[in-house]
């Protein structure tokens, strides 16, 4: 009946869902049409009269399709609909499909033409899977069928997900599976699972059931909206397919196995004897309320060496970003173009100033700024070092001498340095000290928390000045319990983790060169130089970057980021930003480059 689906399935069954305007119950049988069938046969329960008229004879010398219907299906469940056809399933090979599904046009293939005559197919175990879990042995027989009560999320590496797609023989139907069928279902009733018939005899030792991973083929089972809008974009056409991906702004684990070379996160941290440590206290952090502002700020200045004064956290640096725009930046704002448009997406856009560097790699200097800038009546210059998404650093004795240069007339700089723990000398780059922040008062230091920490879930950045006036109006604005309790206590125990956390930013270091010179063998990828942990790289002619991002994300899944629209980019030009990871994943990308041809 679909419930979950809501309003989607209020007068129709759960195969009349369209994904991407396309009904799953047309995706399916268009799949079938291909195969060399006797019959098609379809259960029907509830709204089961609409699927039979919008079946109708629409197929009609494609597939010979037959119904039949389970009159009570709200009191039973799917070993009933099943055992309605019991008879009909003795007459042939079956195939068995459940009508929730979406997935690649090769699993028919991939079942069909696999020599074994009784076949599950299944997928390795992923955080979003439901349902009938099973184990296998070496040779891929299917040893156990785990039910959701006996689901343990300690065993889960060992769990593969049962597609519900199956292939059965007439003879294993004949002699096994129906006469279990018939007394499971005298024994157990009819509000059951037919997977607790094939749980039965796999418990025989008989390994008459074979499992066939489907390895990185696109499926998805849809039983909500969530499900529904995750299918929409890994089924969705070139054209729709990136900006269902992009207009997600995360989430991505929710994706089988995709690497995401989109978002900016140290790989090399926080450290397993730091994850360890969160792990053990998550029940406590689950359960507990977090501190409010001012126990915060107080871990927030001992995690990040600024006094309680001078510094406030916030859930993630978004929400610091949005309270210093919208309402305390006054009078005209300089930005510099391209950039992080978080920034002036939230500033008026007629009090917007803009520099855009003419050079084609985008480099700019502090003097450049001031040059630009000094005569132009701007309160407020943002900048972000390194900046997103050129690379463009500007050296901190630089930085400082803006700093001055914008002290002498009155202007705030911003600075978001949430990257700036990428560049070489990471160690003395960063802004955050009091001796500084009280050299410079009009100078704001950001810092995002989620990159060069590698902790994006925890929703965590901070702001720094020694403009007590800002910080108190920031304090105000924002909730008494905006950090949750799991980054709160990353602050507290960051202290005796930060050797690892320096460890790990000097093997980023040395990972992004080594990222940097496999880049530059691909032909068609200008890469720019860079302090942070991507690169902007021009794509050139006669090739794109949407067919090169749609080209990894289909055959690789790998997802990575279109620039070429961004504001301040050369318009006639095409570029991607490519994020550093870890050297396995960063090889994997390169060769996959390596192989697109156009």
């Amino acid at each position: 009946m679909g419930r979950r689906l809501g309003e989607l399935t209020k007068e129709n069954t759960k195969c009349m869902v369209p994904v991407n305007g396309v009904r799953l119950i047309d995706r399916l049988l268009g799949q079938l049409s291909g195969l060399k069938l006797n019959r098609v046969i379809i259960v029907v329960g509830y709204q089961g009269q609409k699927l039979i008229d919008y079946i109708g004879n629409r197929y009609e010398g494609k597939l010979k399709i037959e119904f039949a219907e389970n009159p009570i299906y709200d009191k039973t469940n799917n070993i009933y609909s099943l055992s309605m056809v019991k008879d009909k399933l003795q007459e042939d090979d079956t195939l068995l499909i459940e009508s929730d599904l979406i997935f690649s046009n090769r699993f028919f293939p991939m079942i069909i033409e696999n020599p074994y005559p009784n076949l599950a197919l299944v997928a390795k175990y992923e955080s979003w899977m439901d349902g009938t879990m099973v184990r296998l042995d070496e040779e891929q027989h299917i040893v156990n069928f785990i039910s959701k009560d006996a689901f343990d999320y300690s065993d889960v590496d060992s769990y593969y997900k049962t597609v519900n797609i199956y292939k059965f023989s007439k003879d294993f139907l004949q002699h096994q599976y129906v006469p279990f069928l018939d007394a499971y279902t005298k024994a157990v009733g009819n509000n059951e699972y037919y997977e607790n018939v094939l749980r039965i005899i796999s418990m025989l030792n008989s390994h008459n059931m074979k499992a066939l991973p489907v390895g990185n083929e696109k499926w998805y089972e849809i039983d909500d909206k969530q499900d529904l809008d995750i299918a929409e974009a890994l089924f969705a056409d070139d054209k729709d397919v990136i900006r269902k991906y992009y207009g997600r702004y995360g989430g991505f684990w929710r994706f089988p196995q995709m690497l995401d070379f989109c978002y900016l996160v140290n790989p090399y941290f926080p450290s397993k004897r730091m994850k360890d440590e969160l792990r053990s206290n998550f029940d406590t952090l689950l359960t507990e309320y977090p501190s409010g502002m001012k126990v915060n700020t107080l871990i927030a200045s001992k995690c990040f060496g600024v006094s309680e004064q001078y510094i406030v956290p916030g859930n993630g640096a978004a929400e610091l970003i949005k309270v210093l725009m919208e309402g305390d930046t006054k009078g005209k704002t300089g930005f510099i173009r391209p950039t992080f448009e978080e920034y002036p997406n939230r500033f008026d856009k007629s009090l917007q100033v803009t520099f855009t560097p003419q050079n084609d790699d985008y480099r700019y200097t502090a003097d450049d700024l001031m040059q630009y800038f000094g005569d132009k009546d701007i309160k407020t210059l943002m900048l972000i070092n390194p900046d997103n998404p050129s690379g463009n650093f500007i050296p901190k004795a630089d930085v400082l001498r803006l700093a001055k240069w914008c002290e002498d007339r009155n202007i705030r700089l911003v600075v978001d340095e949430s990257f700036v723990d990428f560049s070489v000398d990471y160690k003395t780059n960063s802004l955050l000290s009091d001796e500084i922040l009280e050299a410079y008062p009009h100078m704001a230091v950001m810092k995002s928390i989620s990159k060069s920490f590698g902790v994006p879930g925890l929703r965590l950045g901070i702001l720094a000045s020694a403009n007590k006036e800002l910080i108190a109006h920031i304090k105000k604005e924002v909730s008494i319990w905006n950090l949750n309790s799991f980054a709160e206590f990353f602050m507290q125990i960051y202290n005796k983790h930060e050797k690892d956390y320096l460890k790990a930013c000097d093997k980023f270091v040395a990972e992004r060169a080594d990222f940097e010179r496999q880049l530059k063998t691909i032909p068609y990828l200008r890469v720019m130089p860079t302090q942070a942990n991507y690169f902007l790289c021009e794509v050139l002619p006669p090739y794109t970057a949407t067919e090169i991002v749609v080209y990894t994300l289909r055959n690789h899944n790998i997802l990575t980021r279109d620039c070429s629209q961004k504001p301040g980019l050369d318009p006639n030009k095409q570029y991607m930003r490519i994020a550093v990871r870890n050297h396995e994943d960063n090889t994997r990308l390169v060769e996959a480059l390596r192989h697109y041809k156009k």
